[in-house]
């Protein structure tokens, strides 16, 4: 799906950059351009990028017993 309409960039697009080692907007907008026209895209470029970390996270109920039993 389309994400920056002003420059063309899609959520593919934000993944991989993120997969490559992007971090934030600010980086995507080095990179794709993203939020450097209108800016409505950022808050959804920044939800894409989070998602995969968010993904990953252990919920703190399991790491309290995951440490607690070590």
């Amino acid at each position: 799906m389309y994400v920056c309409v002003c420059n063309a960039v899609t959520d593919r697009q934000i993944r991989k950059a993120r997969d490559n080692g992007a971090s934030s907007v600010e980086d995507l907008s080095r990179e794709l351009k993203v939020a450097t026209c209108c800016g409505r895209c950022s808050d959804c470029a920044r939800k894409i990028l989070c998602e995969k970390a968010n993904s990953t996270l252990i919920p703190t109920s399991l790491a309290v017993e995951s440490f607690a039993s070590a």
